[in-house]
């Protein structure tokens, strides 16, 4: 019996990179498609890799032409929140336009499951501190309205087309390969924990705690991180599901529990025996104190529950990629 072909689309970023090495280690057969904005090269361990861009209709035609997919997951989505208020038409076109592109290329080549890289951003203001699937959306920025209008595109196409998808909801993505195989090459960091990182091999560098008032045990907001590794198998858990004729569905991906921002500067401290510089701003705008994923219905309807859940762990992978 030959292997299922998967299209990993975004495959040379953090997280596509992660879930690569994953689906291939689970016996697929995977071809990278990524046009290298942010993506690395270098972070493709395993399967083909083919350099195009999405916005680009000949390449993905040329690409579904030559290869015949089971599956796509796609990552590829800019994902900077704050740039998306100073430039949301980058994120409507490359975040909405050209999924639509991807999307009309699966059904012309008859390619019916996908996994989409969705976000909690697609919430807004949490109304209360851990979230479920039926938390109401109001995004506050373009990046989080462009992930929330492909969910919409999404459920459209299902009900008018077949195409069968899931979109994963997840909330701090932290962590690296435990082997150590895979480095983090990106240019830039926006989550908490690589910046703490990052931060350690520059002396000068100063990390800015944004509000240490907040009514949580530290006075300092709390975040949910999950480890990449369980969101890479949580991905093919769900592609399994739709592979085997299940229905589309959505599920917020979350590790359960709650790190403040001094705690993860603590542990970072302690994982690494480095001193981190830092410093009290002012809270941000926007920024709720406590914000938690219920992943019950991920945990109940996929069986998937976290194998890192420990801030350390995630800490200390993270370390090491940083270090390759």
């Amino acid at each position: 019996m030959s292997k299922k072909k998967i299209l990993v689309v975004g495959g040379a970023g953090y997280i596509g990179s992660h879930v690569n090495k994953l689906l291939n280690e689970a016996g697929y057969e995977t071809v990278v498609f990524d046009n290298l904005s942010t993506g690395n090269r270098k972070a493709v361990t395993r399967g083909l890799f083919i350099q195009g861009d999405m916005a680009n209709l000949d390449d993905l035609e040329r690409l579904f032409s030559t290869h015949k997919f089971d599956a796509v997951m796609h990552f590829a989505a800019c994902i900077d929140v704050g740039e998306s208020v100073l430039d949301p038409a980058k994120y409507y076109v490359n975040n909405v336009v050209n999924t639509l592109n991807l999307l009309q290329t699966m059904l012309r080549h008859h390619v019916k499951v996908f996994i989409f890289s969705s976000t909690a951003a697609i919430f807004g203001n949490p109304e209360q501190p851990e979230i479920t699937e039926e938390h109401s959306c109001h995004p506050i920025n373009p990046y989080g309205e462009s992930k929330l209008m492909v969910e919409k595109i999404l459920r459209d196409f299902d009900h008018a087309y077949g195409l069968k998808y899931c979109a994963l909801r997840y909330f701090n993505a932290a962590g690296g390969d435990p082997d150590g195989e895979i480095p983090n090459l990106k240019k830039k960091e926006s989550n908490l924990i690589p910046a703490v990182l990052r931060s350690l091999k520059n002396p000068s560098a100063t990390i800015t705690i944004f509000g240490d008032d907040y009514p949580t045990r530290d006075g300092t907001g709390v975040r949910d991180y999950i480890h990449i590794y369980d969101l890479g198998a949580a991905h093919i858990t769900a592609m399994k599901q739709l592979l085997d004729g299940g229905n589309s569905a959505c599920y917020n991906l979350g590790n359960g529990q709650g790190f403040s921002v001094k705690e993860v500067i603590e542990s970072a401290e302690h994982v690494t025996g480095l001193k981190v510089n830092s410093k009290i701003g002012p809270r941000r705008e926007g920024d709720p104190a406590i914000l938690l994923a219920n992943s019950a219905k991920a945990t109940q309807a996929l069986r998937w529950r976290p194998q890192y859940p420990e801030l350390e762990t995630m800490i200390r992978h993270a370390w090491t990629a940083l270090q390759n």
